[in-house]
C-alpha cells in the first residue's frame, strides 16, 4: 500500500482507517521478520552448530512451507491477485499432461435468441480453459456373489469357487493392500495415521490389522525380491552405497541407527543390453561383514565410496573395487582452496577431463576392459602417484595411516577409466536414501 504524502485525505474517518491498516501491516511484518530470524538461526545452527543441535531438515522444510503460505496471504491482502504468465517452471502453474483424463463442463447461455435484437443465435466457436481437479479417494465394499445351482436329477449343488484372497480370510483386496504399502513406504505415512485416515472415511481398521496386511504382502513379495537380487548380482559391475536409517527402539523412548544398503546396476548410459535395477538390504549396524554377506555371490567390479568396510572384499579375487572420483576430487578441492597447491589444481583439471570423457561416451557401446583392471582405457586418468608421489595426497586429519590407505586406492580409481563405469557414484544415480 502506497500513500501520496503530498495529497493526504482530509476525512478523519478515512485517516483513522488508514492508520489502523498501516499498524496492522507493520505488526504482521514484524511477526514475519521474527519468524525469518528464527529460521535463519536454525540454518546457522545446522551449518555451524554441534551435530546434536542441528535441526531436522523435514521440520525446517515445513517451516519454510508455512512461511511461503503466510507471505502469499499477506500479498493477497495488500493487493488483488495480479494476472501473470505462469509457466511450467519452478513456482509456476503445473503442467496438465495429456495422460490425465478430461471431463467437459459446458457453460451455455440457456437461451437461443439474441438479447439485443431477438434474432436467432448460431454457434460460431467456443472458448476452452482447463482447471486441475481432485477426485477424493473412497472406500467401497465388494460383494462377492456366487449363485448356487441344484440338479434335480442327481440332487447335487454346484457353485463357482470363491476367488483367492491375498490375505487368507482377510477383508482387504489387493488394491487396498497396495495402497497401504505405497502410503507407508513411498509417502512415509505411518500405519497409525493411515488408520486415522480410514476412520475419517468411515472404516475403523486397527493398526495391528494394517500391520498384518503389510506382513502378508511382504510374504508374497519375497520371491520377487529374490529374483530382483539375483538379477542385480548377475551383473559384472555394480554401484554400492549405504545410509543411516533411524529405527524405533521400543522401551527406550528414542530411535537407534540402522543401515540401509543399496546395490544398483545400470547399463543404459553406455548402451548396455540389460535393464537397470536396484536392491536394498537392511542391517542393524555398519560392520564390514554386512556387505561381504550381501556380495558373496557377486563377481565383477564394484564402484564404492571411501568406506573401509569395502576394502576387504577383493580378498577372494572375485571382486575388484572401483573408487568414486567425486569423493577423491572433494579432498583435492578442499586442499586447493586451503593452500592454492598447483599439484591439487592439476589433479582437479585432470579429473574434470575424466568427467568430460565420461559424459561424451554416454550412450555409446564400450568394449570391456581386461579382467584385472590394470589397463586404463581413458588417457586422462591422473597418474598422480607416479608423477607427484606423496605430495599428490592431500593431508588428512588421521595422519600417515590414512594417507597410506588413500595412496593404496590409486588402483581402484584407475579402474574407473573403464568407460562402462561412471566417474562417480553420483553420476550413476546410486543413492541409498530411503
Amino acid at each position: 500500500m502506497r500513500l501520496d504524502l503530498e495529497n493526504l485525505p482530509s476525512d478523519i474517518d478515512l485517516l483513522h482507517r488508514l492508520v489502523r491498516d498501516m499498524a496492522s501491516a507493520v505488526e504482521t511484518r514484524d511477526d514475519e521478520i521474527e519468524r525469518l530470524q528464527r529460521i535463519l538461526k536454525a540454518l546457522r545452527r545446522g551449518q555451524f552448530g554441534r551435530r546434536s543441535e542441528r535441526p531436522d531438515p523435514d521440520q525446517l522444510a515445513l517451516a519454510l512451507e508455512d512461511l511461503d503460505a503466510d507471505l502469499a496471504r499477506m500479498e493477497s491482502r495488500q493487493s488483488p491477485p495480479a494476472t501473470k504468465d505462469e509457466g511450467s517452471g519452478p513456482g509456476g502453474r503445473p503442467t496438465l499432461g495429456d495422460h490425465l483424463p478430461r471431463e467437459d463442463v459446458t457453460c451455455d447461455l440457456g437461451h437461443e435468441q439474441c438479447p439485443d435484437c431477438g434474432g436467432a443465435l448460431h454457434e460460431v466457436g467456443e472458448s476452452v480453459s482447463e482447471m486441475l481437479d481432485w477426485v477424493p479417494a473412497q472406500l467401497r465394499v465388494l460383494r462377492i456373489c456366487r449363485p448356487k445351482y441344484g440338479c434335480r436329477a442327481c440332487s447335487t449343488i454346484h457353485q463357482a469357487p470363491a476367488p483367492d484372497r491375498l490375505i487368507t480370510k482377510g477383508l482387504a483386496t489387493a488394491g487396498l493392500i497396495a495402497q497401504v504399502l505405497i502410503s507407508k513406504y513411498c509417502d512415509h505415512t505411518p500405519l497409525y495415521r493411515q488408520a486415522q485416515i480410514f476412520a475419517r472415511h468411515g472404516a475403523r481398521i486397527e493398526r495391528s490389522t494394517l500391520a498384518g496386511w503389510v506382513a502378508g504382502a511382504s510374504w508374497w513379495l519375497e520371491p520377487l525380491y529374490a529374483r530382483l537380487a539375483t538379477h542385480v548380482f548377475a551383473s559384472t559391475k555394480l554401484f554400492a552405497d549405504d545410509t543411516p536409517l533411524p529405527v524405533l527402539d521400543p522401551g527406550r523412548s528414542r530411535t537407534k541407527t540402522g543401515r540401509l544398503w543399496v546395490y544398483a546396476r545400470d547399463d543404459r548410459p553406455w548402451a548396455g543390453p540389460d535393464p537397470p535395477a536396484a536392491v536394498f538390504f537392511y542391517s542393524p549396524d555398519r560392520k564390514a561383514l554386512r556387505p561381504a554377506s550381501h556380495l558373496e555371490n557377486f563377481k565383477g567390479v564394484l564402484q564404492v565410496d571411501g568406506y573401509p568396510g569395502f576394502e576387504a572384499l577383493p580378498a577372494n579375487g572375485d571382486i575388484l573395487l572401483a573408487a568414486c572420483w567425486a569423493h577423491a576430487r572433494r579432498k583435492f578441492y578442499e586442499f586447493h582452496q586451503a593452500t592454492g597447491s598447483p599439484i591439487a589444481a592439476e589433479a582437479l583439471r585432470r579429473i574434470a577431463e575424466l568427467y568430460a570423457v565420461d559424459l561424451h561416451e554416454h550412450f555409446v557401446q564400450v568394449p570391456a576392459p581386461p579382467r584385472d583392471g590394470t589397463q586404463a582405457l581413458c588417457p586422462f586418468v591422473p597418474d598422480l602417484r607416479s608423477k607427484h608421489g606423496s605430495e599428490a595426497v592431500p593431508p588428512e586429519p588421521h595422519g600417515a595411516q590414512h594417507r597410506a590407505t588413500r595412496r593404496g586406492r590409486y588402483r581402484s580409481h584407475a579402474r574407473t577409466a573403464d568407460l562402462r563405469l561412471a566417474a562417480g557414484r553420483e553420476d550413476s544415480g546410486c543413492r541409498a536414501s530411503p
